[in-house]
């Protein structure tokens, strides 16, 4: 690569299917044959569309199961928010636990904690029990931005101990900077259970499973059309398919599928650097323990060293899913903030990609019934995040609910969930007005 070049990439409709485009994951991920698309007439026992982390997983735990499936990909596998992200596996959801103990009471909310913690556990079984070679690292770590922000961060850490029993390591100024090299941080909380890996691996790595149970991967075939019923049935350019159930599991693409759901849901463009790789001792010394970090800001940055010791760090969230003119350039400026001793940060790969959020920030899970009272359509949508961990389980919830208990996936599909307000039209200008009022509060402090 030559001097000064970044291979940069953005995630828009007309990208190659099912690349990551220019990210540094794709550049250190094996080749991949592609699967053939979907031709013909097919029927199964459950149509999957999306072939992300939470359609795969759940045609692993179907297949398992003893049911025919079928994936429909409009890309490549991992092209979307399951390959592009910025590879943090960590407990919880993105809400506050107040909306969910307000929603599904005190017991609800130990239950949807206690599922994001299997969700960690379920991610590390996976890896071993397929030997899925991403890079798993052990330790998270919360930074808190100020010293008022430190001292909530504090008390949210005695109430996740005192409600959900979940063990927390207390950092304070001094022993911030044994994780974090950065004079950003004035305190912390680390989590040695949650972690972080390479995520486009983890995905194919998931994929293969799949298929080794049974299921049948097609890529490049969009779904352009769903017709629900007691046999629903979805088309695609060169084919069609007949299910007893079918499960939307395609980001912010479900919403064209199911209009109902298109209003819950907002796609934001993220953002990701990568620098060239450092010297092994510098990259120690920014992260001594290999934790990977997210500061407590409302507009976040998190970052991590990935094992060939480069920086990877992501930020500058777009809600208006136009990237920054110059992502490179804008991504150095918030990671000299953080690490003022690198200099100025030689940039290798920049890319971005939109993931799906909702109006309160907890996933959104459900059935949805047709005219006829058929709920045999299942979706997955709203991870806002934190989805890395959580798809997984989803996965495993929504094939449990499928083939005979529904219980756990029901305890989520109690949350209550709003459209962002403004309609089709007006709700992205509403909400980059509304995020302009958070980012000024973080520039404040």
């Amino acid at each position: 690569m030559a001097e000064g070049e970044v291979r940069s990439a953005w995630q828009r409709p007309a990208d190659t299917p099912g690349d990551a485009g220019g990210s540094y994951y794709l550049a250190t991920t094996p080749p991949q044959l592609p699967r053939p698309p979907l031709a013909g007439s097919v029927s199964c026992d459950v149509a999957i569309v999306g072939g992300g982390l939470a359609g795969l997983s759940a045609a692993l735990e179907l297949s398992r199961r003893g049911l025919s499936v079928r994936v429909l990909e409009a890309g490549r596998v991992g092209h979307g928010a399951s390959g592009r992200n910025g590879g943090q596996v960590i407990h919880g959801f993105a809400c506050d636990p107040d909306l969910l103990e307000k929603q599904l009471g005190r017991e609800g909310a130990r239950a949807a904690w206690d599922l994001s913690i299997e969700a960690l556990d379920l991610v590390r079984s996976r890896i071993a029990e397929h030997a899925i070679d991403c890079h798993w690292q052990d330790g998270y770590v919360c930074a808190a931005t100020s010293g008022r922000k430190a001292a909530a961060l504090q008390r949210w850490a005695d109430g996740i101990e005192q409600r959900y029993a979940y063990p927390l390591e207390r950092l304070d100024a001094r022993t911030i900077r044994g994780e974090v090299d950065s004079p950003r941080f004035h305190g912390g909380v680390r989590d040695p259970r949650s972690g972080h890996l390479h995520p486009l691996r983890y995905t194919l790595g998931i994929a293969r499973a799949a298929e080794q149970a049974g299921s049948i991967v097609h890529e490049d075939t969009p779904v352009v059309a769903l017709r629900q019923g007691p046999r629903p049935w979805l088309r695609t350019p060169r084919g069609s398919v007949t299910a007893r159930q079918v499960l939307l599991a395609a980001n912010v693409d479900t919403g064209t599928l199911a209009p109902q759901l298109r209003a819950r849901i907002m796609p934001v463009g993220t953002y990701i650097a990568c620098t060239q790789a450092l010297p092994a001792e510098v990259a120690r010394a920014l992260l001594p323990g290999r934790a990977a970090v997210c500061d407590t800001r409302f507009v976040l940055d998190y970052f991590r060293t990935t094992a060939d010791a480069r920086l990877l760090f992501g930020g500058l969230v777009s809600y208006s899913t136009r990237p920054p003119r110059d992502l490179a350039r804008s991504l150095g400026r918030r990671i000299a903030l953080t690490f003022p001793q690198l200099g100025p940060a030689r940039i290798e790969f920049a890319w971005g990609g939109l993931v799906d959020i909702t109006m309160n920030r907890a996933p959104d899970f459900g059935r949805l019934a047709d005219t006829a009272g058929w709920a045999n359509v299942y979706y997955l949508q709203g991870f806002s995040g934190h989805g890395l961990a959580l798809t997984g389980m989803a996965g495993r919830l929504v094939a449990e609910a499928m083939v005979a208990d529904g219980s756990r996936f029901d305890l989520f599909c109690r949350i209550a969930h709003r459209p962002f307000p403004g309609g089709r039209w007006l709700r992205t200008p509403a909400l980059v007005l509304g995020m302009a009022w958070y980012r000024i509060r973080d520039l404040l402090g």
